[in-house]
């Protein structure tokens, strides 16, 4: 994002009344800390809009804004430009004018580089727009159409290339130029479809390839099996794994780079019945950690969690199933509490985002590093906030426990279904509930929904068998009977920029449970029960993630559908 000069931003923004001198100040402070620039900073925690800055840069730069999506941009127009150089330089050609000069939609209409670049080249005047990410990102989902074709043959002709190096063994076809362009096709295309998960699956006769984008998966394409062994070959050469092992589980990463942006890649393979599986997590470094309201945590949630996190001790717990967001949840309250007067060190497994000004600590359980063992150095080192990646067994909730008495916040993870269910499972690993109930402040439980497509949103009346499998959902989780159910559900059509599917991006829904001081007595008490605990927590304000995600999908954020799919699993 383009950044206006501090002093012209800070003086615009005091003049409408948006922020005062000391609290530009300490945001400016904070964006340093987290390195993270100013205005992005701003609207992430919607102090400006998306809008109202970019009204700022058109004023600043003197140029008009392009609102711009595949079907208003010319075609012709913007074949004139490669798609990476499009994105490199973060530019689109949208149209000609009958005179013959280029009309350029710019993220950055500062860029004289760029402008003088095309002029040269098309040989025509350049006459630059200012254009959004997001409307730049609609636009580029034209090059999309062609990309899925020119994936496939891509890996198709290399391919046949491939299959004439079956004679030789994995290792050495794994190193040759069809190979790695197969092995780096499969992760280019994963990373532009903003993929999570690539999975490479041996089956009987072929190999299966599925991306997970947005939390679900999808098949990508199936290709000869001649060359699986080449293939997993070539990751366990870039994984640092061994070549020549192939009955048991190995695990691995490596760094790769697509353009400026680098991709931290987690490799797990697996022998299964037809041969080696690879499961590849993506894990993207350009993207700055996400503020709670990015998040999609309303704001009753964000004041109460952060009252929780900067008490200065006890534990806060994050919960759900795998790949429910909780460790992006994490590394967004440690970016809250980041500051130069606190001693923050992590235990993670692995670290998956690198915090400035944050200590972290990955384990390798091979050289004797445990989330127990690393706990018990960083005890040592003067902390004022542990984050421990997840509390699995009894000697880590031991340690835990004992850091928060000692004057420490913890924060850590654990696999529950609901925020309720934390404190049985921390009694499962043999907590004492009067020591739980001295320490734990608050249980955050989530589950990751996909947002709705806002370039093809559109309403509908709620029908009435909806209505009804809503009222069964509040009937079944015991809910009070004035939750109230939407008139109106929203879903997305389907359009080139959410690859027809209606969704585009995902957000969290959430409960969360405050340990009051009736809670506190209620856990220590001898006749403790999960659902008495539920009641006393719903008593007490604690709203469920399925209301959390009726109401969301009752403002167009998610669909009826997508609430209840994530609640049910």
């Amino acid at each position: 994002m383009v950044e206006l000069p501090l002093e012209r931003l800070k003086k615009i923004l005091i003049e409408d009344g948006i922020v005062t001198d000391a609290r530009f100040e300490e945001l400016v402070g904070d964006s340093m800390r987290i390195g993270q620039g100013v205005a992005s900073l701003l609207i992430s925690k919607n102090i400006i809009t998306d809008e109202y800055y970019m009204n700022l840069l058109s004023r600043f730069y003197g140029v008009p804004i392009a609102t711009l999506d595949p079907g208003s941009a010319n075609e012709e127009s913007l074949r004139m430009l490669t798609e990476d150089f499009a994105r490199e330089k973060k530019v689109a050609i949208f149209k000609k004018e009958p005179n013959g000069s280029l009309d350029v939609a710019m993220e950055d209409p500062s860029d004289l580089t760029t402008i003088e670049y095309l002029q040269t080249k098309f040989q025509q005047k350049v006459i630059p727009f200012l254009v959004s990410s997001a409307s730049l990102a609609r636009i580029f989902a034209f090059y999309g159409k062609e990309q899925v074709e020119g994936f496939r043959k891509i890996i198709q002709d290399n391919i046949g290339a491939s299959l004439q190096l079956t004679g030789k063994k994995a290792a050495e076809a794994a190193v040759q130029v069809p190979i790695i362009a197969i092995t780096d096709n499969i992760i280019s295309y994963a990373v532009s479809l903003r993929a999570s998960d690539i999975h490479i699956e041996a089956l009987e006769r072929e190999i299966l390839i599925r991306y997970r984008v947005d939390g679900i998966l999808h098949e990508i394409i199936r290709i000869q099996k001649e060359i699986h062994p080449a293939i997993v070959a070539r990751f366990k050469i870039l994984a640092g794994m061994k070549l020549d092992e192939h009955t048991n589980p190995q695990d691995g990463r490596f760094r790769y780079k697509i353009g400026t942006e680098n991709v931290d890649i987690r490799v797990s393979i697996l022998p299964t019945l037809y041969g080696e599986k690879v499961e590849l997590r993506l894990l993207t470094s350009a993207g700055h950690i996400l503020s709670f309201e990015e998040l999609g945590m309303s704001p009753e949630i964000i004041k109460s969690l952060t009252d929780n996190v900067t008490k200065s001790y006890g534990i806060v717990l994050v919960t759900g199933p795998t790949g429910s967001g909780k460790s992006t949840t994490l590394y967004s309250i440690l970016n809250l509490i980041n500051r130069p007067e606190v001693n923050v060190i992590t235990v993670e497994d692995p670290v998956e985002y690198d915090i400035k000004y944050v200590n972290q600590t990955q384990i390798n359980e091979q050289a004797g590093t445990t989330f127990a063992s690393a706990l018990r150095a960083i005890l040592r080192q003067d902390p004022n906030v542990i984050m421990v990646g997840e509390i699995r067994d009894e000697e880590t909730a031991e340690i835990s426990v004992h850091a928060a008495l000692t004057g420490h916040m913890v924060l850590s993870s654990l696999h529950t279904n609901d925020a309720p269910t934390a404190i049985p499972r921390m009694f499962d690993m043999h907590v004492a509930p009067f020591l739980l109930s001295a320490v734990l402040n608050a249980v955050l439980a989530q589950r990751l929904v996909r947002r709705i497509c806002y370039d093809c949103l559109y309403s509908y009346p709620t029908p009435i068998e909806i209505k009804r499998v809503i009222e069964g959902e509040i009937k079944d989780l015991g809910l009070a009977l004035d939750v109230q159910v939407p008139k109106t559900l929203f879903k997305g059509k389907g359009c080139p920029n959410c690859g027809h599917t209606g969704y585009r991006g995902r957000m969290g829904i959430y409960e969360l449970l405050k340990i009051t001081e009736e809670l506190r007595t209620y856990i220590v008490g001898d006749n403790f029960t999960l659902e008495k605990l539920r009641q006393l927590a719903r008593s007490g304000g604690m709203q469920t993630m399925f209301e959390d995600g009726l109401l969301k999908a009752g403002q167009g954020k998610t669909t009826i559908e997508e609430v209840l799919r994530v609640i049910r699993e």
